[in-house]
């Protein structure tokens, strides 16, 4: 595997010239852009911590518990895709406004929530909020920067990725123990809200107006009439990802009934019928959800996988550890959230960095990022499998998970993307964003199950328990991978 720069997608011309200030202009709008990037995820992991008191205070069930801390991530799978065609359509700029509104009022609508049906319903459109957001943010990298400072903007999108996952756990802790005026969990979703406010001004005043085309857009010329929102498309892929995800995150709970089966089943009927009436729609001459160039695009199927393997082994290695941290050990929120900042740390030096390291080392990155994942995720459970604190060799194996995650995502991200066209910028970012979100939403229902089914099957609770449940699902976690890791020998197309 060849290491290469992020050439400007055909066709394409970047909104800033090279002119005095140029790069001053660039840097405020990756860190805008960036800023609200980091938020998305963060609020994706930033309940786990404040979980339990969130149960304990909103009298919450263990479904109503489960769909706060899922609800958010199946809206933004959902609709991450028709975000994508939102800013196509109606300008990027424009729609990165509209959901960074949506989701900074759901954010203030959840810290002020009374019940858990309020809460579920604020964090569902709180979803759809980044849903209409993030899209945004690899489309305006894609049409701002060319070249080395491509490669360098998207560099940072993936540090900021999972950073924003592993820091959730971090400042949940943080803000839970901290009970700021006896707010308890609130402030986890009242913090977005000042930060939201700031992105909007600085936001309006950085991101380059949308184009005075035919189209109605100012400042970014499209590449042509804009396209169909494609509703049936999205009516199809949100109940197959719905009907899915759903028995995924209540199954575990209800001893995986008959109906999460068929929920299931069913799902995959849904998505195999999406496959067709995406393909007939492009043979019509349609605009489908994502056009049929963009999956024929070099790369970038083997990185939906890498993707979604690396985001799933992610997910899954943070919300089993951090069940067995308080549950098992007893930490304090602060305590577990803090033991998760080497492995955040390290995840974003490394991605800023790697591309400086020597060719050689570059063709081996991905499958040598994820043969790092694999042993270092079975050695963070081997040391906590009798119950103790693994001592110092535990952050040795945080870090290494942390260095592994972000050579098999940020090299894999890099390259996928630096061959789209201009005008598949919308379709690309919304169907590897949309990737990331399953991902993440699999990895912490499947092997959130597995660590549950491992430590009911233990019998009497307790660390030691705990300890033999997390072994069990740190291997199953080592073997996906691995399977990244075998994918990694595969030499893209270029």
């Amino acid at each position: 595997m060849t290491t290469t720069t992020s050439p400007a997608p055909a066709g394409s011309t970047p909104a800033f010239s090279k002119a005095p200030g140029t790069d001053n202009r660039r840097g405020r709008l990756l860190a805008v852009v960036l800023a609200a990037q980091f938020m998305a995820p963060l609020d994706t992991f930033i309940v786990n911590v404040a979980a339990p008191t969130i149960r304990t205070e909103l009298h919450a069930s263990g479904a109503g518990l489960q769909l706060v801390i899922a609800g958010y991530t199946i809206t933004y799978a959902v609709l991450l895709i028709t975000g994508a065609r939102l800013g196509e359509r109606i300008g990027h700029r424009r729609v990165y406004l509209g959901g960074l509104a949506v989701f900074t009022a759901a954010s203030l609508a959840c810290g002020l929530a009374q019940s858990t049906g309020e809460l579920i319903a604020f964090r569902l459109v709180q979803g759809a909020g980044a849903a209409v957001l993030i899209p945004q943010v690899l489309s305006l990298i894609q049409r701002n920067f060319a070249g080395e400072a491509r490669v360098k903007a998207l560099g940072a999108y993936s540090a900021v990725l999972a950073i924003g996952a592993a820091a959730g756990q971090v400042l949940g802790g943080i803000l839970v123990s901290a009970d700021l005026f006896g707010t308890s969990w609130r402030p986890v979703f009242l913090v977005n809200v000042p930060v939201g406010l700031v992105l909007l001004v600085m936001a309006v005043r950085v991101l380059p107006h949308d184009d005075d085309g035919e189209d109605g857009r100012r400042g970014e010329r499209a590449a042509g009439p804009a396209r169909e929102l494609d509703l049936p498309g999205l009516v199809l892929l949100g109940a197959a990802v719905s009907l899915f995800t759903v028995p995924l995150v209540l199954g575990q709970e209800a001893d995986w009934p008959l109906w999460s089966w068929l929920s299931m089943a069913a799902a995959v009927v849904l998505f195999v019928l999406f496959c067709a009436y995406e393909s007939r729609l492009a043979r019509r001459g349609g605009a489908p959800l994502i056009a049929p160039r963009v999956l024929r695009t070099p790369g970038i199927g083997l990185a939906v996988f890498r993707i979604a393997a690396g985001m799933a082994v992610n997910a899954g290695f943070l919300f089993a550890l951090t069940l067995h941290l308080q549950g098992g050990l007893g930490y304090s929120p602060l305590r577990a959230g803090l033991t998760f900042a080497p492995t955040a740390v390290v995840f974003g030096v490394v991605g800023l960095v790697w591309r400086r390291w020597p060719e050689p080392l570059q063709r081996v990155l991905i499958p040598g990022g994820f043969v790092l994942t694999a042993v270092s995720t079975a050695a963070v459970g081997l040391l906590l499998r009798d119950g103790g604190d693994g001592g110092p060799w535990l952050y040795v194996a945080l870090v290494g998970v942390g260095g592994g995650l972000s050579l098999g995502f940020g090299p894999t991200l890099t390259r996928a993307l630096a061959g789209v066209r201009a005008e598949d910028a919308a379709d690309s970012s919304g169907l590897l964003a949309t990737v990331t979100q399953l991902g993440q939403l699999t990895g912490v229902a499947c092997f959130g199950a597995l660590f549950f089914n491992r430590l009911e099957s233990q019998g009497a609770p307790g660390a030691y328990s705990s300890g033999n449940a997390l072994l069990v699902c740190f291997y199953a976690l080592a073997s996906v991978a691995a399977l990244g890791a075998v994918s990694g020998l595969v030499r893209m197309r270029r």
